[in-house]
């Protein structure tokens, strides 16, 4: 079995060796600088006695002259300062350049040594809700890394665990609900196509309010069951975005009219591949919430394009606009920008959750810009 090697260890070895051939130079530069300028004292002194034959290999006997010795002195002396400033000078630069090298040597070599976590960052940045499975680590050759791997592939499979539980919950909870809503539904409709004279005004309207809430729960209830299913809805179709627009707005066209809002499309000939009626939901609500909360006589635009290897889809309508403060809640299951005026307008809070899940299954993003025109953009980028 190979033998892993702790990350604390490698940086400790890397840092070892790097002062070791730091001072390896530094001592080899001491040692041949200061040979250098004791060679040139030497050298001062010979020139000082001509030819040197005053001077053996066994010892060296320096004779001056009288009348030689005031110059000598001046040159010996010159010569030595000289040489101590050179030494200093020399001395500093080696080192600062040996420091330098050392720091870059040291930067990239441990920036090797750093790489596998640098992978496991990147590895963590990609996990998302709806690709846990895919998201394992592979055994690292380094320890702490390795330990850590083991830690994050087991909190990724309790992580699936606990989102297919909740996925489950969510889907048998909307199953248990459909029964006795459509069950009252019956009822009610039985009650409504039958004639009852002893009837008031106050009957009617509570019998008129419990259709209305009981539609609103059969509505929340199938966009529940919908996106509890996101996961199991294949995804393989091949999709013209631009005919899937126009097939939209068509559907659209009435309650577009009933509104006074004009819808228009500005799409490119785009396809990619994902689930056609997913798809087909996401634009349908983005058109259907821009075409509701739009002021009368406003104006959607669907538009789709390529741009730098993404494609674009984007619903622009010129309503009164989202608080910057509130362009990330919107996507919040069973939030509401005006409660009020959504409950009037028939909407259980989960479209644009369903919107945000479906993008998110199709390994895109969704965002919320102010629109030029006035009122808002929502960007989905694939």
């Amino acid at each position: 079995m190979k033998t892993k090697l702790s990350l604390q260890w490698r940086l400790t070895l890397i840092t070892t060796l790097c002062i070791a051939v730091i001072c390896g130079c530094l001592t080899l530069f001491v040692y041949g600088n200061g040979v250098y300028y004791i060679d040139s004292l030497q050298h001062t002194v010979d020139t000082q006695l001509g030819d040197g034959s005053n001077a053996t290999s066994a010892e060296i006997y320096i004779g001056i002259p009288d009348d030689a010795w005031d110059d000598f002195v001046s040159d010996f002396s010159v010569q030595v300062y000289n040489n101590k400033a050179d030494y200093k000078k020399n001395s500093l630069l080696f080192s600062a350049l040996m420091a330098l090298a050392g720091g870059v040597a040291t930067y990239f070599i441990s920036g090797r040594a750093l790489k596998p976590l640098c992978e496991f960052s990147d590895k963590i940045e990609e996990v998302q809700a709806q690709n846990l499975s895919d998201s394992r680590i592979e055994e690292s050759s380094v320890a702490e890394l390795n330990r850590l791997s083991v830690s994050y592939n087991r909190m990724l499979a309790r992580l699936s665990e606990a989102f297919k539980t909740q996925r489950q919950f969510t889907a048998n909870a909307a199953h248990e609900f459909r029964t006795p809503l459509a069950v009252m539904q019956l009822q009610l409709d039985l009650y409504n196509s039958t004639e009852h004279p002893t009837n008031d005004a106050c009957a009617q309207q509570t019998i008129r309010m419990m259709t209305e809430q009981n539609e609103r729960l059969s509505k929340m209830v199938k966009t529940l069951l919908d996106m509890s299913e996101l996961q199991t809805v294949a995804r393989d179709d091949e999709i013209a975005l631009d005919a899937l627009v126009e097939e939209v707005l068509a559907d659209l066209e009435p309650l577009a009219q009933e509104k006074t809002i004009h819808l228009t499309a500005q799409c490119d000939a785009v396809t990619m591949t994902g689930s056609d009626i997913l798809l087909y939901r996401l634009v349908y609500n983005l058109v259907e919430n821009a075409i509701k909360y739009n002021t009368p006589g406003g104006t959607v635009t669907v538009g789709v394009a390529m741009q730098d290897k993404h494609i674009r889809l984007t619903v622009a309508d010129t309503g009164t606009g989202i608080p910057e403060e509130l362009k990330e809640r919107v996507f919040e299951p069973f939030f509401r920008l005006d409660k009020s005026r959504s409950r009037a307008l028939g909407g259980v809070g989960l479209g644009l959750a369903l919107v945000r899940e479906i993008v998110n299954v199709h390994g895109g993003s969704i965002s919320v810009k102010d629109n030029p025109d006035g009122g808002t953009t929502f960007e989905v980028v694939f």
